[in-house]
């Protein structure tokens, strides 16, 4: 009797919980949710935070202080009566807004020492908002934009040619089926900038997913946003049919030579993508 109520009790005490689903990709789920038009209706926010009523004022206001240099790094922000007063915002707004930006790394909260603007290479650069943030308006930002564009195209000619070589000798046939479609999404999109620069991102990110490793595609998925950001500038150049299809040639390279596991041109391809980019990125810059 006593062993079976024993087991009455630890059935009792463990009761099956469900277990959370585990979210998709970004680029698997925009995907399968409608393709490159819906991905320019519905923007991924890799923060995962929605900035919206008084919270997301402060959030909004405040990264922007801190970007901009309002709020240097290693400076002390001014005490939480000062903020809400400024912000007119209560004690729990303001307190969860900051904890916000603690996540993307901006600031540090100690107690008995206040909060603390953290050093920008520790920042989540990567953040959809912390991105937003350097292309806004106000003084200093156009040096902001344009030393985030010059560290993106760097980083970009380290990785991506790297990411395409790879993908030749191991992209599935459904790598080079979504290679394909991003590619013909570009073409259908020549005449609309907006779609187009989604469907570029998609191309990229498809190149990155075809290199089967693991580490690039998490990368891949942590730059999508900086990419957009960057192909929706530098097509701001991209006025003239001429240059559109330019365009669309080189990636065409890039897809042809990965299709024929030619290594070497895949990776001089995608060089070429990105240095002719930087190119129309400057001119759209200027």
């Amino acid at each position: 009797m006593r062993a079976a109520i024993g087991r009455h009790e630890r059935t009792r005490r463990a009761p099956v919980t469900e277990r959370p689903s585990t979210p998709r990709p970004r680029a698997e789920a925009a995907e399968a949710s409608g393709g490159t038009e819906e991905r320019a209706r519905r923007p991924a926010r890799p923060s995962g935070y929605r900035i919206s009523g008084v919270q997301g004022h402060v959030i909004t206001e405040l990264g922007r202080a801190i970007v901009s240099g309002r709020f240097a790094p290693g400076e002390l922000l001014p005490r939480e009566p000062d903020l809400m007063a400024e912000f007119a915002a209560s004690r729990p707004s303001l307190r969860e807004a900051l904890k916000v930006l603690a996540a993307k790394g901006l600031i540090e909260m100690r107690q008995k020492v206040g909060t603390r603007v953290r050093p920008r290479d520790l920042w989540n650069t990567f953040d959809s908002d912390v991105l937003a943030w350097h292309f806004g308006e106000g003084d200093g930002t156009a040096a902001l934009r344009d030393t985030m564009m010059r560290d993106l195209i760097e980083l970009r000619l380290m990785i991506e040619p790297a990411a395409a070589q790879l993908a030749t000798g191991r992209a599935t046939i459904e790598d080079l089926r979504r290679i394909r479609a991003a590619l013909h999404a570009m073409e259908a999109a020549s005449g609309d900038l907006t779609v187009y620069a989604h469907a570029d991102v998609a191309f990229h990110m498809a190149v990155f997913a075809a290199s089967h490793n693991v580490l690039l595609g998490s990368f891949a998925h942590l730059v999508a946003d900086f990419l957009h950001l960057s192909f929706s500038i530098q097509q701001q150049a991209l006025k003239a049919d001429k240059s559109i299809e330019d365009d669309i040639g080189q990636h065409r390279t890039v897809f042809e030579a990965i299709t024929g596991g030619e290594g070497e041109a895949a990776a001089r391809a995608m060089r070429d993508v990105i240095l002719d980019g930087k190119d129309s990125l400057l001119a759209a810059l200027k």
